[in-house]
This record gives structure tokens, C-alpha cells and sequence, in this order.
């Protein structure tokens, strides 16, 4: 019995035990967490009395927080990205810039000089030619008729203007004329100058120096005076305050070289060359190595290429491998060098030297030389490529940029002297 009441007693004793212990244990899981944590504990009690006694210092410690933000921010100090304007307040107007329209193909760029009276004058022999027997057809005409336009088509074709483009000048003419809109010979002379615009706008004017060096690769066939051409264009860059450099890549001919050491040491240019029947292809490999250490512009010549031996047709191809093997994406420009005396010869020239390579741009040499001027037509027409440059006389300053709409102008329009006898 005795140890009955002690057993129970024990019992009693063990479970207050227990539930006391758990009561704590929920306390001080209860209980604030510690300063550590960011939050005060509860002041002690003499503490709480001199708080009591004595004014807060909050309000003066946060009014001096207050004041430390407001002040002017130190120069360089990064600023803080500024908050979205509210619904309703006034927003700053944006400046828009107006967008300036780019050149139209065949138009003369901002900033060129224009000079159509020299550009007349040096297609004298063309407008002699060419332009004055077209004039001759329409003039005391008061009505046009089809018989008028296959005059037209004569005289185009014994121009160089080739049959192709004829043809298609020709369909359009009729078109107008079967529309009624050729109804006098105002009407058909600027018809047929409209026509010149549409086929010669195709891009053209001077060589830009987008890359240093800026490669360009001249070619065509012996006799149409590339190596002039190339002395030229450097005496036009060198002038424009380009540093130039010239390869002589005309191994084959001896006179080519020294030709072009004539004009290196007149444009004050380096002249890279080779011996005498040195590979061409390493010439312009060297060249162009050396012209990425400072050079503008990189001028190469090669051989007089006959157009009708594809052998040496594809050795200028192998001349512009090696070039891209030296630099990345060179020649940037390949200018081929056309005779406009040789008149369909030279669009045969053009249209195999096309096939063989990627021509960025036709030079017409000689065009102050030859009365059938329609070969600028022809050639722009079938290759789809642009005339570049064309030359008009012996100088350097004859070699003038081409600007459809000035060669337009010069060709067909009237000189000062028609209009004072008009």
C-alpha cells in the first residue's frame, strides 16, 4: 500500500515537471527576438525611468538624417535613376531629328563639283557626232511619227549603243508614241533623255575610302591606258591627302613598270615591283602587305589581258586570289579599263571580263576621242555595272567622276551658244 502512494506520488511529481519545462520552453520561443536581429529589447528598468525624465533624441537624430539627404549631391557621384513622371504632369518634348534623304542613284552627292560646261566640252566630239544627228532628225518636225523613230534606231545603232539597249529604248518610245504622248519633238528629245537617266543610274562616282588600305585592282586589255588611269587616280587621291602606294604588277612589260615609277615619283607614291617576269600574283601580294602599315589606298596594275585567251584570264583571277590572301576582303574595288574608241569591242571586253571577275566599276577611257558616245549606254544597260569614271583628255584632271544626271545633261542639254541662237 505504502509503496502504491509512493509510486503515485513519483507520477504526480515527474508530469508537473514536464508540463512546467514545457510551459518555459514556449516562452522563450514567444519571446522577441534579439538585438542582433535589428529589433531593441525591452528597457531595463532604470532606463525606462531616465527616458521618462529626460526628451527623446530621436526626432533630432532623424531630422539630421533628414538634412544628410537633402544635401546637394557631390559631383561625380552617381545618380539615381529618377522616378516615372505622375499621371497627368506635363512631359518633356523629344527632339526629333529630321531624316535626311540619301542620294538618288546617279545624281551628283552633296558637296561635288558640278561642271557641266567642261563636261561639254569635252564631249564636243560625241555631241558633234552622236546628239547632232538625233537633233537633225526632229528638228522643223511639228508631229512625230514610226517613221521618225526607226531614223532613231539608225542612228543609235551606228552610236555603239548596241542592239540590245536600242531595242529596249525603242519599245518604250513606241509605247509613248502609240499613248499619244510624243507629240512633238520636245516631247521625244526628253523622252530619249529620260531614258539615257534610267539606264546610267546605276550607281557610279569616285572611288570612297571605307577601309585602310582601300585595295583596288585595275585590269583590262593592253593599249586602253590603264597605267595613265592608275597615275591619275593617284594624283587625285595624293591631292586629296591620301597616302597612295602603287604596285607594278605589269611584270610582262617592261615599260609598264617604269611608266608607273614615273608617275610614283610625280605623286610622290612607293612603287612596289619585281624583276622582269616575276610572278604577278606575289608582286601584289607584297603590295599589299605593306600597304597595312599606313596606306590609304593601294593602286594595282596588271597585264594588258586579251580577253580572248582564257589563260590569261585566269591568271588575273589567280592575281585577285593572292590579293585576298594577303587582306581579308581585298580588292575592295575592281575597275575595269575600257577604250571608248574600240566602240563593241569594248563591250565584248567588258561583258567576258564580267564573267571572269567581280568588276565593281567601269573607267571609259578616250570618250573626248570618239564621235559614237552611245557606248556608255551599252555598256551600263548589259553589264548592270557602273561607270565610275570616264576620260576626257591627257591630264589628270580630265579623268572626271560620272554622274548620270551630269553626262545626261552635258550630252543632250544645249550649250549657252544653241540657246543664244535658239
Amino acid at each position: 500500500m505504502i509503496i502504491s502512494i509512493v509510486v503515485a506520488l513519483v507520477v504526480v511529481v515527474v508530469a508537473v515537471f514536464l508540463v512546467v519545462s514545457r510551459g518555459k520552453g514556449a516562452s522563450q520561443l514567444q519571446a522577441p527576438p534579439s538585438k542582433a536581429a535589428g529589433t531593441s529589447l525591452a528597457p531595463k528598468p532604470g532606463v525606462a525611468a531616465r527616458s521618462a525624465t529626460e526628451p527623446s533624441k530621436a526626432p533630432a537624430a532623424e531630422a539630421k538624417a533628414r538634412g544628410a539627404s537633402a544635401a546637394p549631391p557631390v559631383a561625380g557621384a552617381e545618380k539615381a535613376p529618377s522616378a516615372p513622371p505622375a499621371a497627368g504632369a506635363p512631359v518633356a518634348p523629344v527632339e526629333v531629328k529630321p531624316i535626311v534623304p540619301s542620294t538618288p542613284p546617279g545624281s551628283v552627292p552633296p558637296g561635288a563639283k558640278r561642271d557641266v560646261a567642261g563636261l561639254r566640252k569635252g564631249l564636243a566630239a560625241t555631241r558633234g557626232g552622236f546628239v547632232a544627228r538625233l537633233t537633225a532628225l526632229f528638228q522643223g518636225k511639228k508631229e512625230i511619227d514610226p517613221a521618225v523613230l526607226e531614223q532613231v534606231e539608225e542612228v543609235m545603232l551606228s552610236s555603239d549603243v548596241g542592239p540590245k539597249t536600242t531595242q529596249a529604248i525603242l519599245a518604250r518610245l513606241r509605247d509613248s508614241l502609240a499613248r499619244n504622248e510624243l507629240r512633238d519633238s520636245d516631247a521625244v528629245w526628253a523622252a530619249l533623255r529620260a531614258e539615257a537617266i534610267r539606264i546610267l543610274s546605276i550607281g557610279g562616282g569616285a572611288i570612297t575610302c571605307t577601309t585602310h588600305p582601300t585595295v583596288v585592282l585595275m585590269v583590262g586589255v593592253n593599249g586602253v591606258g590603264k597605267t595613265t588611269t592608275i597615275g591619275k587616280l593617284a594624283t587625285r587621291f595624293t591631292a586629296a591627302g591620301k597616302k597612295v602606294l602603287l604596285a607594278a604588277g605589269d611584270t610582262f612589260r617592261a615599260a609598264a613598270v617604269q611608266q608607273l615609277e614615273v608617275w610614283g615619283k610625280r605623286v610622290g607614291s612607293e612603287v612596289v615591283r619585281g624583276k622582269e617576269g616575276a610572278d604577278p600574283g606575289a608582286v601584289a601580294f607584297d603590295a599589299t602587305t605593306r600597304a597595312k602599315e599606313g596606306i590609304d589606298v593601294l593602286l594595282i596594275d596588271t597585264a594588258g589581258r586579251l580577253h580572248t585567251k582564257a589563260p590569261l584570264m585566269d591568271e588575273i583571277k589567280k592575281v585577285r586570289k593572292t590579293v585576298a590572301k594577303a587582306m581579308e576582303g581585298a580588292p575592295h574595288e575592281t575597275l575595269l579599263v575600257v577604250d571608248a574608241t574600240t566602240g563593241q569591242n569594248a563591250l565584248q571586253q567588258a561583258l567576258l571580263f564580267k564573267e571572269a571577275l567581280d568588276l565593281t566599276g567601269i573607267v571609259l577611257t578616250k570618250l573626248d576621242g570618239t564621235a559614237k558616245g552611245g557606248i556608255v549606254l551599252g555598256i551600263c544597260d548589259e553589264l548592270r555595272v557602273p561607270v565610275r569614271y570616264i576620260g576626257l583628255g591627257e591630264r589628270p584632271e580630265d579623268l572626271r567622276e560620272f554622274y548620270a544626271e551630269e553626262f545626261v545633261e552635258a550630252l543632250f542639254g544645249k550649250g549657252e551658244d544653241e540657246v543664244a541662237a535658239a
